[in-house]
């Protein structure tokens, strides 16, 4: 009886993680609301990927920006900063793109978008593990 409710309760644990929730951040940006998915929750070093939802003052997505990711991390003792940008790809109604946190901690998030000659711009925080 032991085992069969161990075999249970562990069958649970994993249907929970499988179906665990993306990460998720909500912004406004200027006159756009954003939403920023990644596929692991929390982030990780290392490949995570993104989709970027992008929808105007009207409610209706925008698919016709340049949007790009820029993520950092301040130089502590001993390393240096680090920088990188991922140009985000329009995929139907979203932008799709991969970061690749180099290590675990904190980092600096900026999502740019330009459109029609302007830019507006949103941080954000991400915790890899």
């Amino acid at each position: 009886m032991k085992t069969v409710s161990i075999v249970v309760m562990a069958l649970v644990l994993l249907a929970g993680i499988a179906y665990a929730k993306d990460y998720e951040v909500a912004k406004k940006v200027g006159d756009y609301s954003v939403v920023v998915k990644m596929d692991k929750n929390p982030p990780v070093a290392g490949p995570n990927n993104v989709e970027i939802s992008v929808t105007d003052a009207s409610g209706k997505a925008v698919s016709d920006a340049k949007v790009v990711l820029g993520y950092s991390m301040p130089a502590m003792a001993g390393m240096p900063a680090m920088n990188y940008k991922a140009e985000a790809q329009p995929k139907g109604a979203v932008y799709r793109t991969k970061v690749d946190y180099s290590m675990a901690g904190s980092w600096n998030n900026q999502i740019r978008i330009t459109k029609d000659g302007k830019t507006a711009s949103a941080k954000f925080t991400v915790d890899a593990k």
